[in-house]
């Protein structure tokens, strides 16, 4: 499986058949390019403009929106309800993260999640190697409690996601270094390649670069 970021909470998961999951595409505001790229899937965390722009996509994807299971090509998705903040959703909304499987490997996009998980979220997760996580705070959960969710949900590979990528970005979120610190172990990569048999045995947290798509 290759694993791309393309800025914000949009990743790009491909298979080794070619299958394409999207996470939560962006619009123009959010101040990365915006992901114009082919995808068979994508999923939406949640309604609101920087990461449920679905129709900057070209062609006619498949849209995994909200709770439940769902099954496209031969992958399964699993929709888990979450809140937006630490009010029950009564301030930002609600969130859904979204797990899968990917040629072996178990992924949870955790969308804008703004609270620390229930035993029972955690439940209907499971066992997770690739967690990708929001760390800026201000809209979701800050770094500290970021590092509480991936004690949670002990991934092999944590991807850092949501934060400000430079001083001169308006979000009004942090950059990801105060979340990083908490790491024996992290790594910068283009993109990611990996299978079972090449997940860590020591917990990384890996800084994808930004992809442009041509």
């Amino acid at each position: 499986m290759n694993i791309r970021w393309l800025g914000h909470s949009c990743f790009l998961f491909t298979n080794q058949e070619g299958l394409r999951v999207l996470t939560d595409p962006f619009d123009e505001k959010v101040g990365y390019p915006v992901p114009r790229i082919e995808t068979d899937i994508v999923t939406v965390s949640h309604h609101h403009h920087d990461h449920d722009s679905v129709q900057v996509l070209p062609g006619k994807p498949q849209i995994v929106d909200g709770e439940g299971s769902y099954s496209f090509s031969g992958l399964s998705i699993k929709g888990t309800a979450t809140f937006h903040d630490t009010q029950q959703g009564a301030k930002r909304g609600k969130n859904t993260l979204f797990s899968f499987t990917m040629d072996g490997v178990h992924i949870v996009h955790l969308g804008d999640l703004g609270h620390l998980l229930t035993p029972e979220q955690l439940a209907d997760v499971g066992q997770v190697d690739i967690a990708c996580i929001p760390v800026g705070g201000f809209y979701t959960i800050d770094a500290e409690q970021a590092y509480q969710v991936v004690q949670q949900l002990n991934p092999k590979i944590v991807l850092p996601m949501h934060y400000k990528p430079d001083e001169t970005s308006s979000l009004p979120i942090e950059g990801n270094a105060g979340f990083l610190a908490y790491f024996a172990h992290v790594k910068m990569a283009k993109a990611l390649d990996i299978s079972p048999s090449s997940l860590p045995r020591t917990q990384e947290a890996i800084v994808l670069e930004l992809y442009e798509a041509e």
